[in-house]
């Protein structure tokens, strides 16, 4: 349950000798082999353990993975909001490593990929992962350092633009009812509810719990997405990991855990803020994790990741796809 690492798998190696020269100290290098985006990596030096985050392999999406804005956003938010970890450097030069990449602190903790919590300590657990997003939507967006990193105007028909667009360059031949969706969802965009800092990308194996406390969250992971925006946007990103996801293993739906209704409650209650235009939100939510899944698959095809994990990924967009569509028939 605690994130175990693993030699770096075949095509992800991180060139040691080149690392430590750029620190200026001799350097160990393992991977943590969650997650399915970004490639992350424990360094171990005489004197610290550090993380550091890189693009995947191959050509990505325009814009995605970008290492450099992930380590300002966290530069600006971490004396903010102290369970987004402490950036510690950037290497722009990709003379170094073959890309961009960013070091930040390393915390400690349980992290539920796979395995599941005793029942009883779920509710906790359930508790840490609405009070934290609840508490990260109180963080005010309005401090300058934090201003200038996002444009709230607007937020939410850029989510449609910019994540149709990627839905375009990755879809396969057949995925009508995807298309179908997308085209929903424009002609549907609500109001705005407001502007918070909101993770984008907001699920319970990108948060760090207490190995001793699981109602105590120790660290939220992976800000890549992270933006200023509309914090219902952040909640229906949530849910859809949380209630939607379509990937076996789905740890919320086991005995103990809150259910979907109970976590909308509860934000509601600890974030203050009217949820009565969720739908949409739930909605667009599942549709991105569906182009999200697809860009994953399609790295798959072309033989650019040798993960095994991504082989079943296409029938994954399919049951994105079947959801979404059911959550629009109920969306207002």
């Amino acid at each position: 349950m605690d994130h175990e690492t693993a030699a770096p798998r075949s095509g992800e190696e991180i060139a040691a000798g080149a690392l430590s020269a750029w620190l200026g100290e001799p350097v160990e290098v393992r991977q943590f082999p969650g997650g399915h985006s970004n490639l992350t990596y424990l360094v171990t030096t005489p004197a610290r353990e550090l993380v550091l985050r890189r693009p995947p392999v191959g050509p990505v999406a325009a814009k995605a993975h970008d290492m450099a804005r992930e380590y300002r956003f966290l530069k600006a938010l971490h004396p903010q909001f102290w369970l987004a970890p402490r950036p510690v450097a950037l290497c722009e030069d990709t003379a170094v490593l073959g890309c961009t990449f960013l070091l930040m602190e390393r915390r400690h903790g349980r992290i539920l990929r796979g395995e599941q919590l005793p029942e009883e300590e779920r509710a906790e657990a359930s508790r840490a992962f609405v009070q934290t997003l609840a508490e990260l939507h109180g963080v005010d967006a309005r401090r300058p350092e934090l201003a200038v990193l996002g444009r709230p105007a607007g937020f939410l028909e850029r989510q449609v633009q910019g994540w149709g667009e990627r839905w375009q360059r990755c879809r396969p031949e057949t995925a009508v009812e995807l298309d179908r969706a997308l085209a929903r969802l424009a002609e549907s965009v609500p109001a705005e509810s407001g502007a918070t800092v909101i993770h984008n990308d907001y699920k319970l194996d990108n948060l760090m719990l207490d190995r001793d406390d699981a109602g105590r969250a120790t660290a939220v992971l992976d800000w890549e997405m992270a933006a200023l925006g509309d914090p219902l946007f952040d909640l229906g990103v949530a849910l859809t990991y949380w209630s939607h996801a379509a990937m076996p293993g789905l740890l919320t739906a086991a005995p103990g855990w809150w259910t979907r209704d109970e976590v909308v409650e509860q934000y509601a209650r600890m974030s203050g803020r009217d949820v009565s235009r969720l739908g949409w939100h739930e909605a667009f939510g599942v549709f991105k994790l569906a182009v999200i899944v697809q860009q994953i698959y399609g790295r798959w095809q072309r033989g650019q990741t040798a993960d095994d994990r991504f082989a079943g990924f296409g029938e994954v967009v399919r049951a994105l796809g079947a959801r979404v569509s059911r959550l629009l028939e109920h969306a207002h």
